[in-house]
């Protein structure tokens, strides 16, 4: 579709009230994750100049999600998640501000960073599912494709931004600025939960979900568990999503690691690479916002799962950051389609009653994946350089792509044949 018809889409959501209101608020609080996320990316390489730490800083990100993220995919399911997410911002302002205070006053070590990583991970993977599960409530079941693809092109505008800001910090005075940072911009994102509550104080809940059907915890959380292991579209999806997170999403954790000891920069080096996923993610984003339903999303997240395996491929394959930028930018672009298609579809799919659960599994796999492939490949790094394992990770995702393929008519039939939920 033209790029006029993707702004026209754009427009229209934003133009949504409560959308547009917390979409600003998100913007702000996310240009300070990412300036946080490449500072301690930067502060435990300073630290240690360890693969293996680097690994382990992803892991005490990520993994969390695997402890806690069903619990919170219940919860989103079960509670106000304007209330969640407020919440969890809180918690990880503070969290930002202890983290500026231990680096300023030269007390910082890797024991402590890594202890506030994984409290913080605690709280991102509690908050993700009531996130990413409030978005239909901010529109009309119409513009979620545009609206999923718009936070996506937010996210990855900030993932542009906050590293190129975070660079520019760490070069020119001391890195606890960049935590700083982030502790102010959760105040965006709070001040525009109030606004939407005040304007919408329905906006929190679902009113489709089946509230009178707990049963307990665990049963819920394995109510989830086998709604998408039965299902024939979602269960052979989450797969894609399970192998891609393990094997090719990593790289992303571990691009400190690239930028020192493969092409051999600092900071600068550090930013333009991360900088140029956020490009290409946008990219990516800006085409998929020009969509309406979710025709032909099976399609294009496939193809786009080939595309992350051959362009990580082709980033391990050399030394010369020339090359280097245009194959983690088409990385970008790659995988954030897979990344949108994946969660357009978990969203239109889904029964009402269990989009929290199946959101929070969502959300687990993407960030416990990449924690778990990150500790096992910077840990390899350290004995056979991080570009061999990389490349192997690539190898596996590229076979299990190609292994789902196989089913592509299955997923077309289940998932976008089945319009359970009308368009509003």
């Amino acid at each position: 579709m033209s790029s006029n018809t993707g702004f026209t889409s754009v427009l229209r959501i934003l133009r949504q009230p409560e959308y547009g209101i917390y979409t600003l608020g998100n913007g702000v609080s996310l240009v300070g994750l990412w300036m946080q996320r490449v500072a301690i990316g930067w502060l435990a390489w300073d630290l240690t100049g360890s693969g293996a730490w680097l690994g382990a800083v992803a892991f005490a990100d990520l993994f969390p999600s695997v402890l806690i993220g069903l619990i919170g995919g219940v919860a989103a399911d079960r509670m106000d998640r304007i209330r969640v997410i407020a919440f969890c911002q809180s918690v990880s302002m503070v969290l930002a501000a202890v983290l500026a205070v231990l680096t300023f006053s030269g007390h910082a070590t890797i024991e402590l960073v890594i202890g506030i990583v994984f409290v913080n991970g605690l709280v991102i993977g509690f908050n993700q599912p009531s996130r990413l599960a409030l978005v239909p409530r901010l529109v009309a079941n119409a513009d979620l494709t545009t609206a999923v693809a718009f936070n996506s092109i937010l996210f990855n505008l900030a993932r542009f931004i906050g590293p190129a800001l975070a660079g520019l910090v760490i070069v020119a005075s001391d890195v606890a600025w960049a935590f700083v940072a982030n502790a102010l911009s959760y105040l965006a994102l709070l001040l525009a939960l109030g606004a939407v509550r005040r304007r919408n104080p329905g906006a929190g809940r679902d009113p489709d979900a089946a509230v009178g059907a707990r049963r307990g915890l665990l049963a819920d959380i394995g109510a989830g568990l086998s709604y998408v292991a039965l299902h024939p579209g979602l269960g052979p999806l989450m797969l894609l999503h399970l192998m891609g997170s393990l094997s090719v999403r990593p790289i992303v954790e571990l691009m400190p690691g690239f930028a020192d000891r493969v092409f051999g920069g600092g900071a600068d080096i550090l930013a333009l690479l991360t900088s140029t996923v956020g490009v290409g993610a946008m990219i990516g984003g800006w085409i998929l916002a020009s969509r309406r339903g979710r025709d032909g999303l099976v399609r294009l997240v496939l193809v786009s799962a080939v595309g992350v395996s051959i362009s990580v491929l082709g980033f391990v394959a050399t030394d010369v950051i020339w090359i280097a930028v245009p194959a983690i930018g088409l990385y970008g672009l790659s995988m954030v389609a897979a990344g949108i298609g994946t969660q357009t579809i978990v969203q239109l799919a889904v029964d009402p009653s269990m989009r929290g659960r199946v959101l929070s599994l969502h959300g687990l796999i993407f960030r416990g994946g990449p924690a778990l492939g990150a500790l096992l490949m910077g840990s390899l790094g350290d004995f056979v350089g991080l570009r061999p394992p990389v490349a192997v990770g690539a190898i596996v995702a590229l076979g299990v792509a190609a292994m789902v393929a196989t089913r592509a008519s299955v997923l077309r039939a289940s998932l976008e044949g089945d319009q359970r939920q009308s368009d509003t």
